[in-house]
This record gives structure tokens, C-alpha cells and sequence, in this order.
């Protein structure tokens, strides 16, 4: 006679589940009922510890979401990446400003450059043009197939900002006469290179609206950048007009709309803007800056690209007076490291980064090559 199948084994697997189901309801009443035990000795506090608690278990909670949301970002994998290179930084730091340029292109294989046509050099008297410096380092650029995005314009980057020759000094500032005296300059510049194998873009009125940091006297008004751009646009269809914002805090408003966003990122600075000086880390994560990408890319669809990367010391006085020491506070190998992991994960490219000068003369002044070695491994990667 066939034995008939037991029914205790068929619902074995239904008596686990409802043991689970069982089991978990009991922990979370004993759970619950520790929160109710918690909660009684929490109202016994005074009110002002439990604010205090209160409050630091909201910073807790806030740390460490921050801290999961920040660790959960994905580097941007190669991006394309760029440096700016300023003749009068190099000047100042007392380097061979020549064989850093060809040190940028030959040793660590740049490809993208960041160049400057500052109007105060290039014309240093009204009607009187010198390219000199300016030809060479387009020409190098071309030799290696190097691109060039260009600066244009009465501000540029590196102190102080706003390059204005002296002779223009005398004029009111923003008067028609000056306006057609920097007009002409911009008119020559654009026409000088618009046909040279290395020029990639043209890059407007460097952090145009900025009005807290160099000798510029305010923002430039938004008509004076509307008329840059209409002339640059008129005097060159071939080529693409960039501009960047303010700060790493920025958003167009009321400007131009280019061919790309360029925004600036900075991570570890002095701050001297407040009562109390003191090196400030700057506290805006890499969700702020991704979401400020995506609002520009929505709003004007355009692309965004990272125009400065801090990849220098920023010290309390300048720094080529500031000692190694001070300089290390605010721009180690570690920090550079962290800089570049924080960009990548910004998902921004191109990559500019800034202080190519400024590993050059740690290299051959202090005979200390970290700097320079640690982005080499960082481009490499």
C-alpha cells in the first residue's frame, strides 16, 4: 500500500516563514519598548540637554549622510584635462617662464592649455601692440598639437585680476572712449589668432560678475559683456566663446549664454574675509556642485567644465613669500590627491587645473618634485 505523503514535511516551509514573522514581531516590540524606556528618561532631562542631545543627533545624522552620499560618487574615468599657464605668475615666482611652458607640454604632456592675452602687455601703449610672448606660446602649442583656450578681455586670471594698461588708466572707466579703447584691443586679439592652428575657444571676461576678490573695480556690467560677446561672436563663427562664472558659488544670470559654463573649484583657502583670518576648507560637497552642473546644463543647455582647479597653495600673503611650511598647510601631495579625486567625481570635463607655475618652481627652485610627480601620477591615471 502507497504510503500517503506527510503533510507535517509539506508545510515545514510555511511553520519557518510564520516562526520569522513571529520572531521579528517580537524584537520589534522589545525594540519599541526600549524606545519607550528611552523616552521616558529622556522627558526626565532638563529641557536644555535635551536640545543639546537633539541637536547632536541631528549633526550625527548629517555627517553621516553627507559622508555615505560623498563616498558614493563615481569618478569621472579620463577626463580631459587642461592647465593654465600665466607668463606674469611665472615671472613672479622667478622661474624660467619659457622652459616651464615647454616643461607643461614636453614632461607632463599637456594638451589643453589655459593662455592669457593680458592687455596691459600686449599693449603697452595705446595703438602699440607687442604678441611676442603671446606668438610663442600659441606657436609651441601648435608644434605638439597642443590646444588653446584664450583669454580675452579687461579680466583675466592671476593678480590683479583686472590687467588695464596704465595709459587706459587715465580714461573714466566705462565711458565710450574706454569701452572702444578695450573694444579695439579685443578686436585685435581676436583677429591676431582666430586662424591659428592651436586655438580651440576664446574664454570671455575671466569670472565676469566677480566683485570681491582683486583690484577690479566691480563686476563688469552686464551691457559691457553682452557687447564683448556680440563683437567676438561677429569677428569669429569658427571658433567657440566660453565663459565662466563668478566663483565655485555662482549662476548665470542676466550674461551671455555661451558655448560652455566654466565654474572654479577650490577646496582648502585662507580666509581673510571675516574678523577672524584662518584657513578655511570650503564647504560646499560634491552634490552641490553636481546639481548646479545639471541646473545649467537644463536651464541653458550647455555644457560644464571645471575652468580652475586648485592645485596650489592659497597662503595669507603671496606665495612666493610664503615659506614651504605655510605653503603645505593649504596644498600637500595629499590635498592635490583629494582635489583631483573631488573634481573627477564632479563629473564636469574638461579639467582645467591651476598652478602649473607653481609646481614648476617647488621642482627647480626647492628641488622638490613632489608636486609636480604627484599630478603627473594623477594624469596618468
Amino acid at each position: 500500500m502507497k504510503k500517503t505523503p506527510s503533510r507535517r514535511k509539506e508545510s515545514t516551509p510555511q511553520l519557518h516563514r510564520v516562526k520569522s514573522l513571529h520572531i521579528l514581531l517580537r524584537s520589534f516590540e522589545r525594540f519599541l519598548a526600549i524606545l519607550d524606556g528611552w523616552k521616558a528618561k529622556f522627558r526626565s532631562w532638563p529641557k536644555g540637554v535635551r536640545r543639546v542631545s537633539i541637536g547632536a543627533l541631528i549633526i550625527v545624522l548629517v555627517v553621516t549622510t553627507h559622508t555615505i552620499v560623498e563616498s558614493s560618487w563615481r569618478p569621472l574615468q579620463h577626463p580631459e584635462y587642461g592647465v593654465s599657464f600665466s607668463y606674469k605668475y611665472a615671472q613672479e615666482l622667478g622661474v624660467d617662464w619659457q622652459a616651464n611652458y615647454t616643461a607643461l607640454l614636453d614632461d607632463l604632456k599637456f594638451r589643453n592649455f589655459r593662455l592669457m592675452s593680458y592687455w596691459d602687455l600686449h599693449e603697452p601703449e595705446q595703438g602699440k601692440y607687442d604678441f611676442s610672448i603671446l606668438d610663442w606660446q600659441m606657436d609651441e602649442a601648435a608644434k605638439r598639437g597642443a590646444r588653446v583656450t584664450l583669454s580675452i578681455g579687461l579680466r583675466q586670471p592671476r593678480w590683479p585680476e583686472c590687467h588695464e594698461p596704465t595709459w587706459a588708466e587715465n580714461l573714466t572707466e566705462e565711458t565710450p572712449q574706454w569701452r572702444k579703447a578695450l573694444y579695439d584691443y579685443i578686436t585685435v586679439v581676436v583677429k591676431r589668432y582666430k586662424n591659428h592652428p592651436a586655438l580651440r575657444s576664446w574664454q570671455l571676461e575671466n569670472e565676469a560678475v566677480n566683485n570681491w576678490f582683486g583690484t577690479c573695480k566691480g563686476a563688469a556690467p552686464r551691457d559691457r559683456l553682452h557687447e564683448e560677446y556680440d563683437l567676438v561672436k561677429s569677428l569669429d563663427t569658427n571658433h567657440e566663446l566660453w565663459m565662466n562664472l563668478s566663483d565655485q558659488h555662482g549662476f548665470p544670470v542676466k550674461v551671455p549664454t555661451p558655448d560652455a559654463f566654466g565654474f572654479s573649484v577650490y577646496r582648502t583657502v585662507w580666509n581673510d574675509k571675516t574678523p577672524i583670518h584662518f584657513y578655511l576648507t570650503y564647504p560646499t560637497p560634491i552634490w552641490y556642485h553636481r546639481i548646479r552642473k545639471f541646473l545649467i546644463e537644463l536651464i541653458h543647455n550647455r555644457p560644464v567644465y571645471i575652468h580652475e582647479l586648485q592645485v596650489e597653495p592659497w597662503c595669507p600673503k603671496r606665495t612666493v613669500d610664503c615659506s614651504l611650511q605655510e605653503q603645505d598647510r593649504s596644498m600637500d601631495t595629499k590635498q592635490i590627491q583629494k582635489n583631483f579625486d573631488f573634481a573627477r567625481k564632479i563629473g564636469a570635463d574638461p579639467i582645467y587645473t591651476w598652478g602649473g607655475e607653481w609646481w614648476y618652481w617647488r621642482r627647480t627652485h626647492f628641488n622638490d618634485p613632489k608636486p609636480w610627480e604627484t599630478v603627473r601620477a594623477e594624469l596618468q591615471k
